[in-house]
């Protein structure tokens, strides 16, 4: 591992911190970035702020700076990427409501976008005029994202969409989406996928925020009725819907991670400090010291990983599926530590309101994050199959029709 800028890289964050200098505030020590998805309400007005300060960043070129230079970005390298995003934490900026269509679609529409769809969605994009979903997870077929049924029929130029998408991330304030679909049930679940862009304002698209046990309605279900799609808005060729989906869903792993642990272990240590239990401080007890050496040291074991992933990007390398590991092992201890500051409260622990209720939120939060960007049962198999070389999962519907896969509804 090298923990060193190398001279270029120095000099870029140089750039890159005397920009963000001159146009946010720093951010106060210890306050963490405000993430729209755990909001209460995402209202006009935090819409409104991402959109400008977005905008701002792409009228100085620093926004979506790994893109081609023709598009907008910078034609960044992926570490200048990750020091621009290390610096532009050091500030006080809109929550980010952008974080899927600039990790997720802009890279899928790159790719396997034709010219004419680069330019008709790219520019908007990157602007912050227009924000994107990701219309993938279904009632039936969440983690197994290949056993969707949300059913595209062509029709002349058009294709119909009728189905339903669930537990997509800002539906409700999306200009548009990004939609896989089956168009053909005779073929093999993987082989009968196709790829759109929907407009989230067509008629018979029906949006309904879900409120989660935290209060915040980031996540939505979605409703297809006879929406019409014309063939201009499918990405990549009639069947590729797979294939285009690994794109997407590569760039998901590298924008969701468990990040705030460390924040969240320092407000543990302080809470252990000045809770009294039993007549003397939390952190006198033997338990509660052992806890908090647990928790650093897998902290300390999450960050030193992500060092090794940001070392092989600094000498031109892409991390492996390593990468898995930090979003398995992080949102777990994350649980484990939240779950532990509230029983360590006892019956105040119902009503926290220390740090900032931080405790109540990771906790009550966190079970999402562990099943957006693949549930920590599919990171396991991604671990072991492709990090440790194990055999992969028998699968019983290889090589059979969709239509023909068992759903495990009782027969009739």
């Amino acid at each position: 591992m090298d923990f060193k800028d190398t001279p270029e890289e120095a000099a870029f964050r140089a750039e890159a911190n005397a920009w963000l200098s001159a146009n946010a505030k720093p951010r106060p020590p210890g306050t963490p970035r405000r993430n729209p998805l755990s909001e209460q309400r995402v209202d006009d007005a935090i819409i409104q702020a991402s959109k400008a300060w977005q905008k701002k960043k792409a009228d100085a070129g620093w926004a979506c700076i790994t893109w081609p230079k023709e598009y907008g970005g910078r034609g960044a390298t992926p570490m200048q990427n990750v020091i621009w995003g290390q610096e532009e934490a050091k500030f006080d900026t809109p929550p980010n409501i952008f974080t899927i269509g600039i990790g997720m679609c802009g890279p899928t529409i790159l790719a396997h976008g034709t010219p004419e769809q680069r330019t008709k969605w790219i520019p908007k994009l990157l602007s912050g005029e227009e924000v994107w979903c990701q219309l993938f997870s279904e009632p039936s077929a969440g983690s197994d994202l290949a056993g969707l049924r949300t059913s595209a029929v062509r029709d002349g130029d058009e294709y119909v969409i009728n189905g339903q998408k669930i537990w997509t991330s800002g539906a409700h304030f999306s200009d548009w989406g990004i939609l896989v679909a089956r168009h053909d049930p005779t073929a093999v679940k993987h082989a009968g996928l196709t790829y759109f862009v929907l407009d989230m304002h067509a008629k018979g698209v029906e949006i309904r925020p879900i409120t989660q046990i935290n209060g915040g309605q980031g996540f939505c279900e979605v409703f297809f009725n006879d929406v019409r799609i014309p063939d201009a808005h499918r990405l990549d060729a009639v069947g590729n819907g797979w294939r285009v989906a690994l794109t997407t869903l590569m760039n998901e792993r590298a924008s969701i991670g468990a990040a705030g642990g460390e924040r969240l272990i320092d407000d543990f240590v302080e809470l252990a400090r000045t809770l009294r239990v039993r007549g003397k401080r939390a952190i006198e007890d033997g338990h509660v010291r052992e806890r908090i050496a647990y928790f650093y040291a897998r902290s300390k074991g999450i960050e030193y990983t992500g060092y090794r992933s940001l070392t092989a990007l600094s000498r031109g390398g892409m991390p492996g599926p390593e990468a898995s590991l930090g979003k398995l092992v992080g949102g777990a201890m994350m649980q484990d530590m939240a779950r532990c500051a509230i029983d360590l409260q006892g019956q105040a622990g119902g009503v926290e309101t220390t740090a900032g209720g931080a405790f109540h939120s990771t906790y009550l939060g966190i079970p999402g994050l562990r099943i957006a960007g693949g549930t920590d049962e599919v990171l396991r198999n991604i671990i072991s199959e492709r990090v440790l070389g194990l055999p992969p999962e028998v699968r019983l519907d290889k090589d059979k029709a969709f239509k023909d896969v068992p759903t495990g509804s009782p027969s009739k």
